[in-house]
């Protein structure tokens, strides 16, 4: 008879979630996706609508939303014994019923049977494991010394970057900001970061800018960056979406992979940006670091093969609690 499948809750994998391990973890996952040891396929996405209502007289049912009101996304991938499957389901409007605008749900797999090894709940897991890719790229972009961090974002994406970058920098500063004033206050307050009124408040004189919101046009002003700055492009994962204006990706832009930043992200596309390199190639040493001093825009699609080395990683630790 079947064994059932372990399953991790949110509260679960915050248990076994070790920050400082999963930022190395991470790293070295990105070092693989860029030497093409990982097989990952581009991410499929399906818009979705909210369910029918049904009319009285019986009249036909009539869809209750528009043709996005969501999207799921599913995205496969495997490096070595990693092998999983990610299932998302992005909500913008569920920020007005007060709950996440992003649920997820990873399916590890054993690579020899093809059999389910486990199922998490992937909030948590996608938050920490999307603030550690910005973490090491700007552990690998920034110099070392105290940083002013600015938040354009309010939600459990600001937060795990918060914790996140207080790994592998110190921070003197973290400004917020948001179009939800309230998020706002109850972001700093959680953060022990300071509210800002307007997102140019926020980015002027920050070192490090992390775009986290739901926007679909540009947030960010590269007029506002100052030079040097370094910019962990998170949100706007559709070609039609973006968080950055043509002068933000003037600048250099690294990738956590070429092919899904050509291919999905608006920023990059429409914009007509050049990608530079992948981060992964910087890490390993295959393609030069920027200049000192640059401006760089880091955008990250949030790659598949991260989950599956981050669920991996979980399931490992819990193993052991």
């Amino acid at each position: 008879m079947p064994t059932a499948v372990p399953y991790l809750s949110e509260a679960r994998v915050n248990e076994c979630l070790d920050p400082a391990a999963l930022i190395e973890a991470m790293r070295q996952a990105l070092i693989d996706l860029s030497a093409g040891k990982a097989n990952q396929p581009l991410r499929m996405v399906m818009p979705f609508d909210a369910p029918l209502k049904e009319p009285a007289g019986g009249k036909k049912p009539t869809a209750s939303g528009s043709s996005e009101h969501g999207l799921l996304f599913l995205k496969p991938a495997q490096l070595g014994s990693a092998f999983a499957t990610k299932l998302i389901t992005l909500v913008p409007s569920n920020a007005e019923k007060d709950l996440p605008t992003l649920l997820a749900t990873i399916v590890l797999m054993d690579p020899t049977t093809g059999a389910a090894t486990a199922i998490l709940e992937g909030a948590t897991l996608t938050a920490m494991r999307t603030a550690a890719v910005s973490a090491v790229a700007a552990d690998a972009l920034t110099p070392a010394g105290p940083k002013i961090v600015a938040m354009l974002g309010s939600g459990v994406l600001a937060r795990s970057h918060a914790k996140m970058l207080r790994l592998i920098r110190p921070i003197s500063e973290i400004r917020i900001w948001s179009r939800n004033p309230d998020n706002v206050r109850s972001c700093a307050k959680e953060i022990d970061g300071r509210a800002c009124a307007s997102a140019e408040e926020a980015v002027l004189g920050a070192d490090i800018v992390c775009t986290v919101s739901n926007a679909s046009t540009p947030i960010l002003k590269g007029a506002w960056l100052k030079p040097g700055a370094f910019v962990a492009a998170v949100g706007a994962p559709r070609p039609t979406w973006r968080e950055l204006d043509d002068d933000a990706m003037r600048n250099i832009v690294i990738a956590d992979q070429r092919q899904a930043a050509e291919q999905e992200s608006g920023d990059v596309i429409l914009s007509k940006a050049q990608v530079t390199a992948e981060i992964g190639e910087l890490l390993a040493g295959t393609v030069a670091m920027p200049k000192a001093g640059s401006t760089i825009i880091f955008k990250s699609l949030g790659q598949a093969v991260e989950d599956a080395v981050a669920a991996q990683l979980i399931v490992h630790a819990s193993l052991k609690k």
